[in-house]
C-alpha cells in the first residue's frame, strides 16, 4: 500500500456512480465480524484503527460531524465560532482544512457539548 500516491476522482452532482462490479447484496448479507475479517485479509482495506496505529491521521468529515449533531450549517458555525462560508467550503471540498482546524474538529467530535459550552462562556 502506497501512502504517497493521490488519486482524484471527478464526479459532477447527479452523475451516476461508476460501476465497480461489487455484489452489494452479498456484502449486506455478511455479519460485522465477517466484514471485519475480510478487511483484515485485504491489505488495501485495513480497518481505520489499524491504519491509525500505523501512523495514519484520523480526519474528521465536517459535514458528517455536523449532521450527527443535528445542526444546520448556520447553527454549527455559530456554536463553534467557525465562519459559515468556511464551513461550506470545507463541506463542499472547495478548501482544505489546515492542521489547526482539523484538530479543532477532532476536539468538537470528542465532546461537542463541552466545546459549545466553553465557546458560549467566552462570548
Amino acid at each position: 500500500m502506497s501512502t504517497t500516491a493521490t488519486i482524484t476522482v471527478v464526479r459532477e452532482p447527479g452523475d451516476p456512480h461508476r460501476e465497480t462490479g461489487t455484489d452489494w447484496s452479498a456484502v449486506h448479507a455478511k455479519t460485522e465480524e465477517e466484514l471485519y475479517a475480510a478487511a483484515l485479509a485485504d491489505p488495501d482495506a485495513q480497518p481505520l484503527e489499524l491504519l491509525i496505529a500505523q501512523g495514519w491521521k484520523k480526519q474528521v468529515n465536517p459535514k458528517k460531524l455536523r449532521e450527527r449533531l443535528g445542526l444546520t450549517q448556520e447553527e454549527f458555525a455559530a456554536a463553534y465560532g467557525i465562519p459559515v462560508g468556511t464551513l461550506r467550503d470545507w463541506e463542499q471540498r472547495r478548501k482544505n482544512m489546515d492542521a489547526t482546524a482539523r484538530a479543532y474538529l477532532l476536539v468538537i467530535e470528542g465532546d461537542p457539548k463541552a466545546v459549545a459550552s466553553i465557546r458560549k462562556s467566552l462570548a
